[in-house]
């Protein structure tokens, strides 16, 4: 599996926010370590960002004019953005795995929020043009990505995430989005048991699959644990592979740095040997 990288993307930090450029780089320095092979995207252009936002959107993003406690604005801030999306095209593209930042799945039309500027895997899904279930394992449930998608009919959207957590939605399941609430530090042993029962939910017929991957459901997880082992990322992610569908990932949340390796390593492992064959090239 090709990881999608630029070195760009570590540049911005906000002393003391969560979303900081360590948990970057100590997962981009354990893949590098295991050979994976990397590809350096280009930013996205804005008639592809206007696929799935509002031109005030991307305005306000250019411009710097909103105030969003969680959404720092940096310097270039409209260029990092731009880059994580285009990671996010660039893997659709080739089947691989986009580990850039800022992340994007709370980023929705007209809104950003919760870390999240632009939606990236949203407008690689979109541009694809292919029937899509997206499955977002992030701790935290991807309103953004709902509200683009819902009522899309080549879209399925699936959420497992921690309940009564930020954002304080996807308590339910309705029209074409399949939300799975699971109480605190419920374990791998549940979640996975969650998960197969709403991939069954979901059905089979699609041409694409597209992982939002958050490593925010570890059980030391300050902000959305799901008491989850490193381990259990392999098993979530051989049931994914298990569907055998054109496959590529996007990295949203995960929040205790020196596990993000480790944890992405053995996902990648679980969606090889599931059967998705995107593994490490040898």
């Amino acid at each position: 599996m090709e990881i999608i990288f630029s070195p760009r993307c570590l540049e911005y930090n906000a002393i003391g926010h969560p979303e900081g450029p360590a948990r970057v780089r100590l997962l981009k320095d354990y893949l590098e370590r295991l050979g994976f092979p990397f590809l350096e995207p280009e930013p996205a252009r804005d008639e592809e960002i206007l696929a799935v936002h509002s031109p005030e959107l991307l305005r306000r993003i250019r411009t710097g004019d909103f105030f969003d406690p969680d959404c720092p604005v940096y310097q270039n801030l409209e260029f990092y953005a731009k880059l994580a999306v285009g990671g996010a095209i660039l893997a659709q593209k080739v089947r691989g795995f986009s580990i850039l930042r800022p992340p994007g799945h709370h980023a929705g039309p007209n809104f950003l929020g919760g870390f999240c500027y632009l939606n990236n895997l949203a407008v690689a899904v979109k541009l694809s043009r292919k029937k899509t279930l997206i499955v977002d394992i992030d701790g935290h449930h991807g309103n953004g990505t709902e509200a683009i998608f819902l009522g899309d009919s080549l879209v399925t959207y699936v959420s497992l995430h921690r309940m009564y957590n930020y954002p304080g939605t996807g308590h339910r399941s309705y029209a074409n989005a399949i939300n799975v609430p699971l109480a605190p530090r419920c374990g791998g042993e549940r979640y996975v048991e969650a998960l197969e029962e709403a991939l069954e939910k979901a059905g089979r017929n699609y041409e694409g699959l597209a992982i939002s991957v958050g490593f925010d459901t570890y059980k030391e997880d300050p902000l959305a644990s799901l008491g989850l082992e490193v381990e259990d990322y392999y098993s979530i992610g051989y049931v994914l592979g298990g569907l055998r569908l054109p496959t590529f990932c996007v990295l949203e949340g995960g929040y205790v740095p020196e596990i993000m390796g480790p944890a992405a390593h053995a996902f990648i492992m679980g969606l090889t040997e599931g059967g998705a064959g995107i593994g490490p090239k040898k």
